[in-house]
């Protein structure tokens, strides 16, 4: 009988005929007994015979009828604010547009800040909005974990379009624990364990690689030389996917036959070393390896160097800051507090194979034609951009197309703008806490703490570099640097 109904008593209060359902997971209960008391679920102690609920299995036999006993309080009134309570007439036009459009939070329901600063940087994602919205359920495969991950997916992203909301995903987390077992651990007080947010939001994608189609976007407009668009299996592939061209040359035998393949990614990783200070040096330094393996030619093991370069990038480029290094001794990821800086605009032209280069080139010149126009007005007028901005309409900019007409959902400069920062703050990757910053604007970005949000200033975001105990960048998610389509002729002189 996996449906039923009993009483719950919290205090003094006795709440008849809640209904359970043991074919769910009992988080879901909790989740009622939330929504009845406001007593947040890792708050709660669900006692009946003695034993505790557990959040993720039925470990307690509980029958028609029965009363239930609920342990927990509220959560207190927040204290007064610090900081003096700013009307909005007294605020700046950067101040006033975060004030009025602030986006959703997300509840923390027991060291679950690492999924929520994931979600919150893939949302950042305007393509996958669209694609999760315009995803349809399979329901002949109504129990494939990838369409569960998917399809919670979708119903979280359309709870969060409320602005100014803070949302609890119960659901999400749930089917996450289903099918990932490891970030349902729990410790010895019985809530979850802190989890590494690289690995949900490896995770999350491999799900959503399975179920999620690619885009049908079509750029070529028909007629005479329309080019044969790339067709891939699923939009993460489209979108984050990027190719390594790989070249494995012998350095003992520069006769023997250099061999190329090929390998995708889902993100690039900068290694931290001593001698490592930037972001583009730690992914650089892994380009180029030396190993060793059975050369043919000499008929022993030989020194061999492989290589790769880019040939693919993708729209959405992920970068993992490997801090994480694992101490068997201490039995923990211990954290690589060192500072690495990197920019709020990236350029990947030099990672790139010769052939990929030669096809950013066109858009790239356009880029640099647009600096030069931009220069040359600033000289003739340097009060030219104070007086645009100062200006009361601001007119709407289109864009080019920022990927190949062949190939939707790639990248076609090599320049890159940086659209979410996922920080780590704590000495281990199971500990500490997790906070998603995520741009709005060119000076205003969100930091998503939770269920706390708050605007900062695009220089608070280079801060995150690490050097110490504060927020350390820990994954970087860039999207591809627009190009406006129409470039304002220069005056004659």
């Amino acid at each position: 009988m996996p449906q039923f109904k009993v009483k719950v008593k919290w205090g003094r209060e006795l709440f008849p005929d809640i209904e359970v359902n043991t074919d769910e997971e009992p988080i879901l209960f909790k989740a009622q007994l939330f929504a009845l008391t406001g007593v947040a679920p890792d708050r709660q102690k669900v006692m009946c015979k003695g034993g505790i609920l557990k959040d993720d299995q039925w470990n307690l036999q509980i029958k028609e009828g029965a009363t239930i006993l609920l342990l927990g309080t509220k959560e207190q009134v927040p204290e007064k604010p610090v900081e003096q309570v700013k009307f909005i007439e007294d605020m700046n036009e950067a101040e006033m547009a975060t004030a009025m459009e602030v986006p959703a939070g997300l509840t923390n329901l027991g060291n679950t800040c690492y999924m929520n600063a994931t979600l919150q940087c893939l949302r950042a994602i305007p393509e996958l909005r669209e694609a999760l919205d315009n995803f349809r359920v399979e329901t002949a495969d109504a129990d494939s974990m990838p369409l569960a991950i998917t399809s919670a997916m979708k119903f979280l992203f359309k709870q969060m379009e409320r602005t100014g909301s803070t949302v609890t995903p119960f659901v999400l987390l749930g089917t996450l624990h289903r099918a990932f077992p490891q970030f349902a651990q729990t410790g010895e007080n019985g809530t979850y364990r802190q989890q590494d947010a690289n690995e949900c939001w490896s995770e999350l994608l491999k799900m959503l690689q399975q179920k999620l189609p690619s885009s049908n976007k079509k750029e070529a407009e028909g007629g005479e030389g329309e080019k044969q668009v790339k067709k891939y299996n699923s939009f993460i592939e489209q979108y984050f996917g990027g190719s390594f061209e790989v070249k494995m040359s012998c350095n003992e035998a520069p006769e023997e036959e250099t061999t190329t393949s090929k390998e995708n990614f889902l993100q690039l990783s900068c290694f931290i070393s001593p001698e490592v200070k930037y972001m583009h040096s730690g992914l650089k330094s892994k380009l180029n390896e030396t190993l060793v393996k059975r050369s043919e030619s000499l008929g022993r093991d030989a020194n061999y160097t492989r290589s790769y370069l880019i040939s693919r990038l993708p729209a959405y480029l992920t970068i993992n800051f490997v801090r994480f290094q694992y101490k068997g001794k201490e039995g923990i990821n211990a954290k690589v507090l060192k500072d690495i800086k990197f920019p709020l605009e990236f350029d990947a032209f030099d990672l790139c194979t010769p052939d990929l280069q030669n096809k950013l080139c066109p858009v790239r010149a356009k880029f640099k034609e647009l600096e030069d126009k931009k220069l040359e007005k600033q000289i003739k007028d340097p009060l030219a951009e104070v007086k645009s901005k100062e200006g009361d309409e601001k007119p709407k900019i289109e864009y080019e197309p920022y990927y190949f007409e062949d190939d939707v959902g790639s990248n076609n400069s090599g320049f890159y703008t940086l659209q979410a920062v996922l920080t780590h703050k704590g000495r281990s990757s199971t500990s500490g806490h997790y906070v998603a910053w995520v741009k709005h604007t060119d000076e205003v970005w969100f930091k998503f703490d939770d269920d706390v949000v708050s605007s900062v200033t695009s220089e608070e975001i280079l801060r995150l570099s690490g050097g110490g105990d504060w927020h350390c960048a820990y994954v970087l998610l860039y999207g591809p640097k627009l190009l406006p389509k129409t470039i304002e002729p220069m005056e004659s002189t």
